[in-house]
C-alpha cells in the first residue's frame, strides 16, 4: 500500500475536523488537570493549518508535514503547540521529499514524531502525557508489521493500543506539565494530550481504510 501526499493532506483535514468536533470534550478533560484550553488551542491551531494546505497541495510529504508543524508551533498556546508542532516537524524531516510512503516510511515518520515529543517535553512513558498513547500505538503497529500483517490490520492494532494507552493514563500520577502541580489529585483523570493523540490516530486509520 502506498500513501500519497494527497492522502496526507486528507489526513490533516480529518484531524482538523475531529479536533473541532471534540474540542469541548478535550477542554473538559483539561479543565480537571490543566488550564482548560487543550481543545480550544488545538482547534485554533488546526483551523489555521487548514488555511495553509492549499499552498502545499502539490508539495512533497515532508513539506506538508513541516508546514503543519511550524503552523502549530506559532498558533497553539500552552504545551500542546510546541509538542505537536515538533512531532509534525520531525516527521516531515524524516520523510524529506517523498511523494509516496510505504509502511516502513509511515513507521519511520511516527517514530521521528515520538522522539520529537520526548525530546521537546523531556518526558517518558508513565508520566501521564501523550507519550503514553503514542508509544504503545507505535509498538503495536511495528509488532504487527513485523509479524507480516497488512498495513491496515497493523494500523488497527496500533490504534487499539493508542486507546488502551490513553485509558491507562487515568490512574497515573502526573509528573509533567500543569497537571503535575496537582500531585495526587491528578490521579483518576484521563490525560487530554493522550486523548488528542488517540483521536489523531483514529483519523489516520479512517483515511487508510478508505484507500
Amino acid at each position: 500500500m502506498h500513501i500519497t501526499a494527497e492522502h496526507v493532506i486528507t489526513f490533516i483535514e480529518q484531524v482538523a475536523a475531529t479536533i473541532k468536533a471534540q474540542r469541548d470534550y478535550l477542554t473538559q478533560l483539561d479543565s480537571a488537570i490543566g488550564d482548560a484550553d487543550h481543545g480550544v488551542n488545538l482547534d485554533r491551531g488546526f483551523t489555521t493549518v487548514l488555511t495553509k494546505l492549499p499552498g502545499v497541495a502539490d508539495k512533497d510529504v515532508g513539506t506538508i508535514l513541516k508546514t503543519v508543524g511550524t503552523t502549530l508551533v506559532s498558533t497553539v498556546g500552552g504545551a500542546s503547540g510546541p509538542l505537536y508542532g515538533t512531532a509534525f516537524l520531525r516527521a516531515g524531516m524524516a520523510m524529506g521529499d517523498r511523494f509516496e510512503l510505504g509502511t516502513a516510511d509511515v513507521i519511520a515518520a511516527l517514530e521521528a514524531a515520538l522522539e520529537g515529543v520526548q525530546s521537546r517535553g523531556k518526558s517518558a512513558r508513565g508520566e501521564k502525557t501523550m507519550i503514553d498513547s503514542i508509544g504503545p500505538g507505535i509498538d503495536a503497529l511495528k509488532e504487527a508489521n513485523a509479524a507480516g500483517e497488512d498495513f491496515i490490520s497493523a494500523l488497527r492494532k496500533g490504534v487499539d493500543a493508542c486507546e488502551a494507552g490513553m485509558r491507562a493514563t487515568r490512574p497515573m500520577l502526573a509528573t509533567k506539565g500543569r497537571a503535575s502541580y496537582l500531585g495526587d489529585r491528578s490521579v483518576g483523570h484521563q490525560d487530554p494530550g493522550a486523548t488528542s493523540a488517540f483521536l489523531m490516530a483514529q483519523a489516520m486509520l479512517g483515511v487508510v481504510e478508505q484507500l
